[in-house]
């Protein structure tokens, strides 16, 4: 069985920071790109970032872009999401998510593709 697991959410005042993780069992986390997404209460699902298989292409949301940083450590089967600055608007369920490989990486942050998904993990900027 192939699974997604994120973890790191939690309450967080504006301006702070946030580190998820998320991490496959049941296969090998080389093979595929990985993106972030996140829905927010009352909202449309959103793409936030993806990381290419070697983490050499990277894109990012507008909304995040200096603020969301991505990046991977295949030998411990992770991805992680560290999020700095953190905004009320960022308030959502994140997800992460595998792509299938014959789409051989990220060409964006749009949905198409994603097999495995997380189950999510809540974050909340508030004060």
């Amino acid at each position: 069985q192939l699974q997604l697991v994120e973890s790191g959410g939690g309450l967080v005042q504006p301006g702070g920071s946030l580190r998820l993780s998320c991490v496959a069992s049941g296969f090998t986390l080389d093979y595929y790109a990985i993106g972030w997404f996140r829905q927010a209460p009352g909202k449309e699902r959103e793409g936030v970032s993806c990381i290419s298989r070697r983490g050499d292409i990277i894109y990012y949301a507008d909304s995040v872009k200096g603020r969301f940083t991505i990046s991977r450590d295949n030998a411990k089967n992770t991805v992680y999401l560290q999020m700095n600055n953190l905004k009320p608007e960022d308030t959502a369920v994140y997800y992460c998510a595998a792509r299938r490989p014959t789409y051989y990486g990220c060409s964006g942050v749009g949905p198409e593709g994603y097999d495995y998904w997380g189950q999510g993990t809540q974050v909340t900027v508030s004060s």
